[in-house]
């Protein structure tokens, strides 16, 4: 056969998977093409990076074993063969650099050549920990309109894990983080408390990201900048015309006269009274006031004859 892979990880038929692992360890830090030993090759850390391939896979190994690189590459002879993985034929991708980083992960001792965080160190083979960061954990922050409206502080309690002195044991700690919640802030809104989650020897801790929902609230609903107020009406207040004395959430009583006439689809806008805005809390959206015309169940005849004739 044209390679024996278990020549190429110095290694004999009976090793197990542990040798396998530590045989491509050894031999990939001492050929990596980077490496400060002097050793470096590129073709022979390609072949590494093949024999560790079909080696470690238990079906390419066993097909290697019975038949020889030629039934690996090129299927297995059809009177052996019935189909599926076992008749496939096998191709190494060609990046011994793949190989290499998927067996180190982010332990890899070259990782300082995939990454800029990291200096360049050698000095014999020193080994480089690259650390990954955890993904955000998420929580609702759950807010009422006067929240939003006016603006506060929120504290937070939060538990997490940190490591010990020494950085090989940890302990769960409470911390408090602060929220200052701006007026106009919106639905959705993300707050991120950067690296704030659990500790670890291998890993930069998660962010903590903060995520606005909103409350409901007893009068106003918001609408993005607006605020919409329902109000009940009578038939006789829409026709004739009325006042809606409206109290802000800020603490003002707005009186609002209505001289037109209120129908379905009517609607009072007041300008500037809704909620501030983000950008600039100084100015404020809208408030739009909507009907709700609560009509007569019942009318007597001589009541009728009177809208009639009012009406007329």
């Amino acid at each position: 056969m044209a390679d024996d892979y278990y020549e190429t990880l110095e290694i004999n038929r009976n090793a197990t998977d542990a040798d396998i692992k530590k045989a491509y360890r050894r031999l990939a830090l001492k050929f990596h093409p980077k490496s400060s030993t002097g050793a470096g090759s590129t073709e022979r850390f390609r072949q590494l990076g093949e024999a560790y391939e079909v080696l470690s896979d238990p079906r390419k190994k066993a097909t290697f074993d019975k038949f020889g690189e030629e039934g690996l590459k090129g299927g297995i002879p059809p009177e052996f063969g019935r189909g599926g993985a076992w008749s496939s034929k096998y191709a190494y991708h060609g990046d011994p650099e793949k190989t290499f980083k998927q067996f180190f992960g982010g332990d890899n001792p070259f990782a300082d050549f995939y990454t800029n965080d990291v200096p360049l160190q050698f000095g014999g083979l020193q080994s480089v920990v690259v650390k990954t960061q955890d993904p955000p954990v998420e929580r609702d922050l759950h807010l009422s309109l006067d929240d939003l409206f006016l603006g506060c502080t929120k504290k937070i309690k939060i538990s997490r894990r940190v490591m010990n002195e020494g950085g090989y044991t940890s302990s769960i700690k409470d911390k408090i983080l602060s929220i200052d919640v701006n007026p106009g802030w919106k639905e959705g809104t993300r707050i991120v408390f950067s690296r704030e989650g659990d500790q670890g020897p291998n890993s930069v801790p998660a962010d903590i990201v903060f995520i606005v929902r909103q409350k409901s609230h007893p009068l106003f609903e918001r609408q993005d900048d607006d605020l919409i107020y329902k109000n009940q009406i009578s038939l006789e207040m829409a026709l004739t015309g009325f006042s809606v004395n409206v109290q802000t959430i800020d603490g003002r009583l707005l009186n609002i006269p209505i001289n037109d006439i209120v129908h379905p689809r009517y609607s009072k806008m007041v300008p500037g009274e809704g909620m501030p805005l983000f950008q600039d809390p100084s100015q404020r959206g809208d408030l739009i006031i909507h009907f709700d015309i609560q009509f007569p169940e019942k009318l007597s005849a001589d009541r009728k004859h009177l809208i009639k004739k009012a009406l007329r």
